[in-house]
């Protein structure tokens, strides 16, 4: 049998190393690596910092993570939902647009199921990619929506509904 004393002797030592040991371990298990990324060419306009510091922390349910480039995000583990701001601002295209919460986006699904949509008629541009097995696309933009507004619209998205053609008869169809 063992003295009382003995054990109060070695019980803080023997505390002190298992609550350094799990604190460790959380500390470990709490710094998942950051989602390496490449920042855009215009990642530096002041209008990202507004973009960046007002993204939230769950996309479409997935907890936001940390990035290793300027005006960044990520959502998922793994990455589920990316976000670029700074990319190339879209010129005019015949790629379908959607209007998601007063955000105009194009969509690119060539690399299906992953999808890229990026913002029209807001300079700098802002790139969504999405991996559509893991998230919805369309609750990761409404997520976003509110971040990407810092971004003034200068434009919008115009279908073919929206353009006037000429009156004045000097135009002929066919």
């Amino acid at each position: 049998m063992s003295h009382p004393f003995l054990l109060l002797r070695f019980a803080p030592r023997r505390s002190v190393a298992i609550v350094t040991a799990l604190a460790g371990s959380l500390l470990l298990a709490g710094c998942a690596a950051a989602v390496p990324l490449t920042p855009a060419a215009d990642a530096t306009n002041v209008a990202c910092a507004d973009v960046i510091v007002h993204l939230p922390s769950t996309v479409a349910d997935q907890p936001s993570r940390e990035t290793n480039a300027q005006a960044t995000g990520a959502w998922g583990d793994p990455a589920a939902v990316l976000l670029h701001c700074g990319v190339t601002v879209p010129g005019p295209t015949t790629e379908p647009c959607l209007n998601i919460n007063g955000i105009d986006w194009i969509e690119d699904d060539s690399d299906a199921p992953t999808y890229r949509y990026t913002t029209y008629g807001r300079d700098p541009a802002i790139e969504v990619v999405i991996d559509s097995e893991a998230v919805s696309g369309s609750t990761a933009l409404v997520d976003v929506a509110n971040a990407v507004g810092y971004v003034p619209a200068t434009g919008a998205c115009v279908g073919a509904e929206d353009v006037q053609l000429p009156t004045d008869g000097a135009t002929t169809a066919p």
